[in-house]
This record gives C-alpha cells, sequence and structure tokens, in this order.
C-alpha cells in the first residue's frame, strides 16, 4: 500500500483543510470587516486608522496560514513545517486571547476563537506523533 494514502494521512488531510476553512472563516470578515470582527472579538468599537491596519495585518496573517494547511492537506508528510509554524501560531493567539479574556479585554465570542485553536493545536499534535511514529522527520 501507498504510503502517502494511509487512514491516519487521509485524516490529517481532512483535518487540515478543516484549518484552512477555520482560518479563512475568521480571515476574510477580518479582511473585509475588520472594524466589526473587531468589535465582535472585543465587543467595542474600532475607529483608530493605525489600529484598524493592524489588526488587519493580523487576519492577513491568518489568511496565508490558511493557504499554508491547504498544501499540507495536500502532501501531510512535505509539509509538516508548515504545520508545525500553523500550530504554534494558532498556540500562542489562543494563549494570548486567553489572557486578554481573563483581563476582561475580550467578548464571550474569545471563547469560540480559544477553543477551536486549541482544539486545532491537539490534533496537530497528534499528527506529529503520527509522524514520529511513522520514522518521519518533523522538520
Amino acid at each position: 500500500m501507498n504510503e502517502r494514502h494511509t487512514p491516519a494521512l487521509n485524516f490529517f488531510r481532512i483535518l487540515f483543510v478543516i484549518s484552512a476553512v477555520w482560518n479563512f472563516a475568521g480571515a476574510i470578515p477580518g479582511l473585509f470587516d475588520t472594524a466589526g470582527m473587531f468589535e465582535r472579538e472585543f465587543g467595542r468599537t474600532l475607529n483608530d486608522p493605525v489600529l484598524v491596519a493592524v489588526y488587519r495585518g493580523a487576519w492577513g496573517t491568518a489568511f496565508l496560514y490558511a493557504f499554508g494547511f491547504l498544501m499540507a492537506a495536500k502532501d501531510p508528510l512535505r509539509h509538516s513545517g508548515i504545520v508545525l509554524m500553523g500550530g504554534l501560531g494558532k498556540a500562542l493567539f489562543a494563549l494570548n486571547l486567553f489572557f486578554m479574556f481573563r483581563a476582561g479585554w475580550t467578548s464571550s465570542f474569545a471563547i469560540v476563537v480559544i477553543g477551536g485553536d486549541l482544539l486545532f493545536v491537539g490534533l496537530f499534535v497528534l499528527y506529529f506523533a503520527m509522524l514520529k511514529r511513522a520514522g518521519h522527520t518533523i522538520l
């Protein structure tokens, strides 16, 4: 059987497509309705043009990560570095957003974002464990 078409790799292909969709679901409204997305996430208006640009830039990064996850879906054995970078980005973003939520700086919408990103991080850890168990290098 072809090593590139195992049930585990097919599961992770689907996971990476779903990860891309998750990123697009936040990034597209974040790019095209930046102030609205900010208000949903933080419960306050965004009217400083510099902060709009910075916040839109963050969503631009999430948009690019989505394309990275699509690349990983195409060839999970080859693009593990993309998953590592995307997973670290999700973990750090979720951690930062959690601290902001605890400080009362975000709306309850942040819980959805934090939970979703942490779920993906956990599944990415399983992906790396599968790679290691199968004798593949992570980078």
